[in-house]
């Protein structure tokens, strides 16, 4: 059986719901890159409305926040990507390397 692709998505939960997947970390990648959930949400053509939704599930089932958004003023506002996310970013780009080595390990045994 040659050239089977295999195909699929890893996510992350716990017991209280999905943390983690593809585009929630995109999201957390932008916010992190662009500080600010507007300009990520603009990025990835989603509403701000739809990325701060995302952004407030993920905070109410995580341990710890993963975004804390500043509001604006002097300041500008802004939102920080917590250290809590950043470890979530790099488990899932750690889980999803390992991942699509078994996808490419199983096909060559197939």
């Amino acid at each position: 059986m040659k050239n089977l692709i295999i195909k699929g998505h890893l996510s992350i939960e716990n017991e209280k719901g999905h943390l983690i997947g593809m585009g929630k970390k995109e999201l957390l990648e932008r916010i992190r890159d662009t500080g600010s959930i507007k300009a990520a949400a603009t990025e990835m053509q989603i509403s701000y409305r739809h990325a701060w939704e995302m952004i407030k599930k993920m905070n109410a089932i995580s341990e710890a926040p993963l975004v804390i958004k500043n509001t604006g003023g002097s300041s500008g506002g802004g939102s920080v990507v917590t250290k809590e996310g950043e470890e979530l970013i790099a488990c899932y780009i750690k889980l999803n390397a390992a991942f699509d080595e078994f996808k490419t390990q199983i096909c060559k045994t197939i």
